[in-house]
This record gives structure tokens, sequence and C-alpha cells, in this order.
């Protein structure tokens, strides 16, 4: 019998850590994550090292900062040059399947200008195969199905996500999705990974399964619209201190993607649209849980728990309404700090053990290799997390780094407009150890430092009073960028 392991690599769009180990997580009821973190290992300082989706995929794949691979914001491409998780693991011989998207735009060095995936940002990192065509913006295989299921489908794709209001009123936000539970895009989507891996069994397989609930827009079906209490939800973080960063956060509408009917001005969200949109949020969490249980079940029913590396994480995380920001354009907690559980086989007694020491998104993708019997290609950032298992420290990072840019090049951003800033210097990088966080601008903004101790909210910039302490963090960042620099052939000579 083929000893390999099999690997489930599973990411949860837009989740943010304390929705599931924190105060909102107590609110929503997560069966089959919280089995999962019982039998396997929790990673409680967990942090993705770049936002939004296409660059937080970059990193969690290639195991590279985004000064790296470069791909600091949707559609910006992947350059073919780099390897990958999947490719690696076809080395070892497995053919890695894809059930939802890795957000890749194509190297377009080597294409023809009017080749079609250098239409989308959705394209397929090199090394998957893509076996359910259901990426966010272009969910051909869900919409067919619906159709298939006597849904009569709206002209325009965005509609699907409409709520079906009751006779004769206008949509609300807790009102149920067009399309029955069992027919949702994370039903569906959980129903053809299983009947894929279903005759995949005789050999090891590897399966990147990536639910796009609970992200946004913010509508769920029946029952998980109205399954969470609103009112009792934790209040959201206050204001936070006044930046330059965060007026032009607010300088002009945004996210009108956030639920149907929404106009982008969120100084005219009321308390119960923040509360709704938020118990919905989490609705569209329980039901990710539900589908994951079912692929839980499934490895035990058919005795494969015990051979299969389940790895459970997210992208990155959501605002959710925390200081008056939602989405993940900016430098706060909810937005890097995402969950990660892994459940290894061959480390059964290491089941319900939680780690709290910093890691970061770029360990999977090596943690992932060491597991199949990869050496880590020399580029990669991150570090395999298996000492960890055995109560080892594999590396001595002491914070976590983060990037995030807020341009465009060709159609100017709010952020471009408000701060008069050219493309190549609205970008910002953090540096998040367990006390101190540091936000570093380019561009001349002035820097952002918060005492986690004794403000673990991020209400207050002490950056003025804690001077010696923006030196240290900053000369730190400047640190990780020297020595983390680019580093495929660096440490190569000749023979």
């Amino acid at each position: 019998m083929d000893a390999r392991p099999n690997i489930l690599l599973v990411t949860i769009d837009q989740i943010r850590a304390d929705a599931i180990f924190g105060a909102l997580g107590g609110c929503v009821p997560l069966p089959n994550i919280r089995k999962l973190a019982v039998s396997g290992i929790t990673f409680r300082n967990h942090f993705s090292v770049t936002a939004p989706c296409g660059p937080a995929r970059a990193s969690l794949l290639t195991g590279l900062y985004a000064m790296n691979h470069r791909v600091v914001r949707n559609g910006t491409p992947l350059a073919a040059w780099h390897t990958n998780l999947a490719l690696e693991a076809r080395k070892a011989g497995y053919e890695p399947l894809l059930f939802g998207y890795t957000d890749v735009q194509s190297d377009p060095t080597d294409r023809a200008p009017g080749d079609p995936d250098l239409a989308s940002y959705e394209g397929i990192l090199p090394g998957f195969r893509e076996l359910v065509e259901l990426r966010f913006d272009s969910p051909k295989a869900w919409p067919a199905y619906l159709a298939a299921n006597g849904y009569i489908l709206p002209a325009e794709s965005g509609d699907l996500w409409r709520p079906a209001p009751s006779r004769g009123n206008a949509p609300a936000i807790r009102d149920p999705a067009l399309y029955k539970a069992e027919h949702s895009d994370t039903a569906f989507l959980t129903d053809e990974m299983l009947k894929a891996l279903s005759v995949r069994m005789r050999n090891p397989w590897f399966a990147h399964l990536t639910y796009i609930r609970p992200h946004p827009p913010l509508v769920a079906p029946e029952p998980y619209n109205r399954m969470i209490d609103a009112a009792a939800l934790p209040p959201v973080l206050p204001p936070a201190p006044a930046h330059l960063y965060l007026d032009a956060w607010f300088s002009a509408p945004s996210q009108g993607g956030l639920y149907w009917g929404f106009d982008g001005d969120f100084t005219r969200m009321s308390e119960e649209t923040v509360r709704d949109l938020r118990a919905v949020y989490l609705g569209l969490l329980a039901e990710v849980d539900h589908h994951f249980g079912r692929v839980l079940d499934w490895l035990d029913e058919t005795g494969q728990a015990d051979r299969t590396l389940v790895v459970l994480t997210g992208d990155h995380g959501e605002m959710l309404g925390d200081h008056g920001v939602w989405g993940k354009d900016t430098f706060f907690d909810p937005v890097f700090h995402v969950p990660l559980i892994v459940r290894d086989p061959t480390h059964a007694s290491a089941a319900g053990k939680t780690v709290e020491a910093i890691t970061e998104s770029v360990d999977v993708a090596p943690t992932i290799l060491a597991a199949i019997g990869r050496a880590v290609p020399p580029a990669m950032d991150g570090t395999p997390l298996q000492p960890f298992y055995d109560g080892r420290t594999p590396h001595p990072r002491k914070a976590a780094f983060a990037e995030f840019d807020f341009a465009n090049p060709v159609a100017p951003t709010r952020f471009q407009r408000a701060l008069k800033l050219p493309p190549l210097d609205c970008n910002a990088a953090v540096m998040r150890e367990t006390r101190w966080k540091y936000v570093h601008f380019n561009g001349g903004l002035p820097p952002l430092l918060f005492d986690l101790e004794s403000d673990p909210g991020e209400t207050r910039n002490v950056a003025e009073e804690y001077p010696a302490e923006v030196a240290r963090l900053r000369a730190a960042m400047l640190d990780r960028r020297m020595s983390r620099a680019f580093r495929a052939l660096t440490e190569w000579t000749p023979v």
C-alpha cells in the first residue's frame, strides 16, 4: 500500500480568527471545526502575510511574502518562474485537484494579448487541475447546477445574491437567499468534491477545497439567514485613532458588494444593519462548518481519516464593522489574524494541542511539503510547522510580517485620490509582535504603533509616546525584508 498521505487543504474565504476562537466564535455553532481542533493542532496566533484574496492566496500557495511574489493586488500576474505547492506536490507524484479557486492572474509574458486567461484575475495556479469551475465572479458550474434544478437564473450573475423578500416587501438583509440551503454554492462545492474523491481512493490524493463563504455579498439561505441572534453579538470595536490612511478610507463610497442594494456609504449605516450583517456572516460560517463536517464524516466512513493530512485555514479576514471599517483593505488584526488548524495522522499524540507562537500563512506550503517528503524550495519564506507538534520551536520568529497595497495602476483608488500618491507609493507593511504592532506607510505617511497589551482593540496610536519602539520595529522590518529578499538561487554555489 502507498504510504503517502492524502492531503486536504481547506481555505475559508474572508474568515477572521475570532469568528472561531474569540468572542464572535462563541455566538455561532461550529461543531465540526471544533471537532477538528480537538483531534488536531490549533495555531492561535496565525497571520496572513497579505490581503486581499489574490495576494493572500499567492502567498499561501507559493510560501512567499508579497515582496517576493509581487502579486500585490487582485489582477496582478504571478510570474511563471515561481514554483508553488501544487507544482512541488506533482514532483512527489500527486495530482493536485482544485475545488473552487486560487485567484491567480496568469503571467502575460508568454501569452497572446487576446488570450482569455488574461481577462480574469480568477485564474488557476499552475499545477492544479480545476475539477469544479466555481470562481467568485464567474461561478459557471454552480449556476448551471441551479438551472438544472429548476431555478430561473437572473440576467446578471450578481443577482444570485439578492435576498428573496416576503411578498410585497423590499429585500432585507436577513431575508433568505433565492436558493435553498441544499442548493447553495457551499453545498454544491462539497457535493462535487466528495463525488470526485470517491473514485480516487485507490491512490493518495491531494485536494484543495476553497469555500467562497462567508465572503460577501452577505446573504444566506434558510435557516442560516436567521440562525444567529444579532442582538447577542459583541459590539464592534470603537473608532480607530485619526490617521491620513483612515481619512482616505472613508473619503469615498466603497465595498458596494457588501450586501444587496448597498450604496457604499458607511457613514449612513445603522447599528441594526451592522448587527444584521455580522449575524449573516456568522450564519454563512455555520453553513460552511456544516458541510465541512460532511467532509470529515466521509473521511471517517471511508477509512481515510487516519491517512489524511487536514489543514484548515483562511486566506485573510474581514473587518465586519470594527472601527467602522469593512472588508480587508486595512492594517487591523481582524484582516490578518486568521485560523489555522492542522490534523496530522502521523502525530496523533499532539491532538488537542494549542500553539501560541506566531506563525504565518507562508508556513502552510512548507508544512504540507514536509508531510509528503518534499524538500522546501529555498525561495520559500515559510518554515514547516512539524516541530511544534512535539513541543519544539522551528524558528525564532518574534513577529508576523504583513504587507498590503492600496493602489490601482489603471483606475486610481480613493486612497490615491485622497492622499495624492503615485501607485508605487501606495503600500504599507506591518510588524506584529505579541505586544507591539508597528504599521509603516510608504509615501511619507506617519507610522502607527499599537500597544496590544493595554489596547488589544488597536484604538490608540502611541507612536509619538514610544519612539524607541518605533525605531526598533522599523529596523526589525528592514531586517526581515533584507534577510528574506527573493533567494531562489542565492545559496547556490558552483559544484
